[in-house]
């Protein structure tokens, strides 16, 4: 089958066997997958991943062997392997966490050797975590459920009570899934910043209230503006707090993840903040503590989603309640892969981009 590899530090088109499922398994035809940003990060560090999945005790990848990324994918059955209950007929749309059940424990899809991602025209998945598509959805819109449920999980996270104001650095896939997570919770006003015009209108259309451009205003003074504490808030105050700012409870979401960033927000977030770190900096930062320590931020850093959210997330799309498919900007097959990983990196040109092995 052809496949879009990642070899020797490029993404590369060749021809690989097609898997054959185990006990448990499923095999599947790849309709739709897309590129996420973790995957640009992946081809740029991968030694970077490397490192850090031999400290956190993961297999991580052997990069002079042969990768198939692809992680946010929607598919039709094709066959099962032995010892499967075959619920769903073949031919059926599926979703599925990028996870396969092994009797050596969980391994990951999308940047595993042995795993094929969704970069490929086939790939296996284990038939315990199938979802099926709901609603006739489009395979390219059920692909969009991994990066919804990423916002959905980071919101979850930050334990929101009801009376903060948010703030999203960073309008790409990943914070535009946040600021759709953040409108379901019914909090506002939503404030967001990119220096993107196409991302900030992006960012109006799936939930934000305040769009800010940094070039013209600064996000965390503007956020203020839309924080100020009633009357009544200011009132019921106790002595000591009084004597601050009158800021209704600031959440901030960090998704771009460039060095630097998590400092900025540091020296911009208000006092008692809550950050909450989604953005995935691949590289070494420094940052002060002591801004920290004195402004009292909490900092929570997230990753990935619960299956409850992932499931979640499918349903949200299929439904209708969150437009999903507004950051779907293009379609390209096997042969456009690399070009696609190349486009994105011009926030103006492209947000997400959607892999159809068979196109």
């Amino acid at each position: 089958m052809r496949a879009a590899i990642f070899r020797n530090g490029e993404i590369v088109v060749d021809r690989i066997a097609e898997p054959k499922p185990g006990p448990g398994q499923v095999l599947v035809r790849t309709l739709a997958c897309g590129i996420c940003g973790s995957d640009l990060h992946a081809r740029q560090h991968a030694h970077r991943m490397v490192e850090m999945a031999r400290k956190v005790g993961r297999k991580p990848m052997d990069l002079s062997r042969d990768v198939v990324f692809g992680h946010e994918f929607c598919c039709e059955i094709v066959d099962y392997g032995t010892g499967t209950e075959r619920k769903l007929k073949p031919g059926t749309r599926v979703c599925s966490l990028p996870a396969l059940l092994t009797p050596q424990g969980i391994e990951g899809i999308g940047y595993s050797n042995d795993n094929v991602g969704g970069y490929a025209e086939a790939m296996l998945l284990s038939e315990a975590l199938l979802l099926e598509v709901p609603n006739g959805l489009a395979p390219e819109h059920a692909a969009l459920t991994e990066p919804l449920a990423v916002g959905v999980h980071a919101v979850a996270k930050a334990n929101i009570s009801g009376g903060e104001v948010p703030l999203v650095i960073g309008c790409g896939p990943v914070g535009l899934a946040v600021i759709a997570a953040l409108k379901l919770r019914g909090l506002h006003p939503i404030v967001a910043a990119d220096y993107s015009p196409a991302r900030r209108a992006l960012a109006a259309r799936l939930g934000a209230d305040v769009i800010v451009d940094p070039r013209v205003s600064q996000p965390y003074a503007t956020w203020a503006a839309h924080a100020q504490m009633s009357e009544a808030e200011k009132a019921a105050r106790p002595p000591f707090r009084a004597m601050l700012p009158a800021l209704k409870p600031a959440v901030i979401f960090e998704c771009v993840g460039v060095p630097g960033l998590l400092q900025q927000v540091f020296e911009g977030a208000p006092r008692d903040a809550k950050i909450v770190v989604v953005g995935v900096c691949m590289e070494s930062d420094r940052s002060e503590p002591m801004l920290g320590i004195m402004k009292e931020l909490s900092v929570q850093y997230v990753l990935g989603y619960t299956p409850d959210e992932f499931a979640g997330s499918l349903r949200l799309i299929a439904e209708g309640l969150v437009d999903a498919a507004a950051m779907v900007t293009a379609e390209v097959g096997i042969d456009g892969v690399a070009k696609a990983f190349a486009d994105l990196a011009n926030p103006e040109m492209h947000t997400k981009i959607i892999v159809q092995p068979w196109r």
